[in-house]
């Protein structure tokens, strides 16, 4: 995997690019970086839909599909999601390299043109956005809560954060709430967007064979027309957990759900937050796991058990599909197990497959555009990017001892059940 190049085009908009000449395609995303608050989060959620249904140049679908068709069949897409205490809104479009299009037409400059013209020449009717446009949108986002709720691995685990992160931004979920998107009006978003531009943190990547050059001086361009005044993007950690909250919720279904919330003391950009990640994968985060091997075969407990490491927040989750009868029991088994790592009950084998596990996975990404992508992009908030054969090196130089720590710093914050009725 190639390095990362870094610019600073404005103020609190940064151009990374990574050069690779293994693919045919290129990769372009702009990440508009907020707070997360209640306030906003319905209203940010619904306008990055909006921005790629049109734009000035090509005021509906239909005309906007015909000119990615005409650069080759690109792709402009946008998605949403949140990290830490914050709120990231990502617009993205994909094509051929520059290399491979005919006449020496640059296919970066194109998209990055697009990309501009959605983000600072969108599709208004005066100072309001098309109201059929946002209907359209608002219907999507109020579809996908609907999925979510009907998916209660997806329900329970909302559930475990919004009860343990209660007084934190994190509690709130990536697209604020049913009722905050129904408030939306096309007039209020049309502020939602113009206080984007203004206060917003700008992350753009370039992932291709030819040179980003085009694309920047495309971006640099746009932002130097606009007033910036980009916010301070705050996360709050919570260490350790002083009590336990137990929650319970009840409705008709066949297979109960325990998630637990564990405070890990450890989060970027601390140096020991590769020993936790390591130490998460061992508990439950492979098919040779604890938990899996444990917890889900040997007792039977579980018909799913798994574990999740969030390095923003410093928060370890543990995921279970359990028989209503067994629910005491998996608790228990998985409590046990955590306790078996704080006595230092690791074996070399559990280590030694975990960490190729781990590091299979890092490799795994480096196989397409959207995966480098993806990778850089997670790394936003770590203080520096690094390769998969740097964060691989360190991984590997975790030792034993330090996964016993990393286990030892567990608190139990919070137990999230949903069973039958």
């Amino acid at each position: 995997m190639s390095s990362i190049k870094r610019n600073t085009i404005s103020d609190g908009v940064f151009f990374n690019s990574v050069k690779d000449s293994r693919f045919k395609t290129m990769k372009i995303s702009v990440n508009i970086i907020v707070p997360l608050a209640e306030e906003t989060a319905s209203s940010n959620a619904l306008l990055c839909g909006v921005l790629t249904r049109s734009c000035k140049a090509y005021p509906d679908f239909t005309i906007l599909s015909k000119k990615l068709s005409s650069l080759y069949g690109a792709d402009l897409t946008s998605s949403l999601r949140k990290s830490g205490d914050r709120q990231i809104l990502t617009l993205s479009a994909s094509g051929i390299d520059d290399r491979y299009a005919f006449d020496g037409e640059s296919i970066s400059k194109e998209l990055s043109t697009l990309l501009c013209g959605t983000l600072f020449e969108p599709y208004l009717n005066g100072n309001a956005f098309v109201e059929s446009e946002v209907e359209q949108e608002r219907r999507q986002l109020l579809d996908l809560i609907d999925s979510e709720f009907n998916d209660k691995r997806i329900y329970a685990t909302g559930q475990l954060v919004k009860n343990m992160c209660q007084n934190e931004a994190f509690g709130i979920k990536r697209y604020g709430t049913a009722e905050g998107i129904k408030s939306v009006t096309p007039t209020s978003l049309y502020d939602t967007w113009q206080n984007l531009l203004k206060t917003a943190v700008f992350e753009i990547f370039y992932i291709g064979d030819s040179s980003a050059d085009k694309a920047q001086e495309v971006f640099a361009n746009a932002f130097s027309q606009i007033e910036r005044s980009p916010i301070e993007l705050a996360n709050k950690v919570i260490r350790s957990a002083d009590s336990v909250n137990h929650v319970t919720e009840e409705m008709e279904l066949s297979q109960s759900k325990l998630v637990m919330g564990f405070r890990t003391d450890s989060a970027v950009p601390d140096k020991d937050v590769n020993a936790t990640r390591l130490m998460c994968a061992v508990l439950g985060g492979t098919a040779n796991s604890k938990l899996f091997c444990n917890v889900r075969e040997k007792q039977s407990l579980c018909y799913y058990c798994s574990s999740r490491f969030d390095m923003q927040k410093g928060i370890l989750y543990v995921d279970s599909g359990v028989e209503g009868d067994n629910l005491e029991k998996a608790e228990k088994a998985i409590l046990k197990e955590i306790a078996d790592m704080q006595s230092g009950n690791i074996s070399d084998f559990e280590i030694d497959a975990t960490k190729m596990a781990v590091i299979n996975s890092f490799n795994s990404t480096n196989d397409t555009v959207s995966g480098i992508d993806s990778w850089y992009t997670s790394q936003m908030f770590d203080g520096s990017f690094k390769t998969i054969d740097e964060l691989s090196a360190e991984i590997n130089a975790v030792t034993k001892e330090q996964l016993v720590d990393a286990a030892k710093k567990l608190t139990l914050d919070t137990v999230y059940v949903l069973k039958n009725k």
